[in-house]
């Protein structure tokens, strides 16, 4: 039941990552505006979500029972599931920031670091998820 639940989580995650990155795509073809910007930022948010939980689903599968994204981050750092914990800890500040504050200037930055960071994270992680799947 437990190998089920994070293949079914990933696939949700792939989901969301497919809708980020058309997001991304939109944004490089006609630039951003405020629009685009709450999109990207809502993708980010769904997508960092289910991340987090696919990893946490995983490491479960694995017999590694972690209960807050900040705990699920460094154990999947220490098990190199990622590459970047560091980072994956901005990236859930971030997450967090955006629900409970908008400001203007936080979230073009937020832009920025989505578009030349954290997607890279996103991707990177869908690859070692397919690579468990497929390999």
């Amino acid at each position: 039941m437990q190998n089920k639940r994070w293949l079914q989580r990933f696939e949700n995650f792939e989901k969301a990552s497919i809708n980020l990155n058309e997001t991304i795509e939109c944004i490089k073809q006609n630039g951003i505006n405020k629009i685009y910007t709450m999109a990207l930022i809502q993708a980010y948010e769904i997508v960092f979500e289910l991340a987090w939980k696919t990893m946490k689903d995983y490491l479960e599968f694995n017999g590694i029972i972690t209960d807050t994204p900040r705990e699920t981050i460094k154990e999947a750092f220490s098990k190199n599931i990622i590459s970047d914990g560091q980072i994956w800890i901005e990236m859930m500040e971030a997450r967090n920031k955006t629900s409970h504050t908008y400001k203007e200037e936080y979230a073009k930055s937020l832009c920025d670091d989505i578009l030349n960071i954290y997607s890279k994270q996103i991707i990177n992680l869908l690859e070692f998820f397919k690579g468990k799947i497929n390999g």
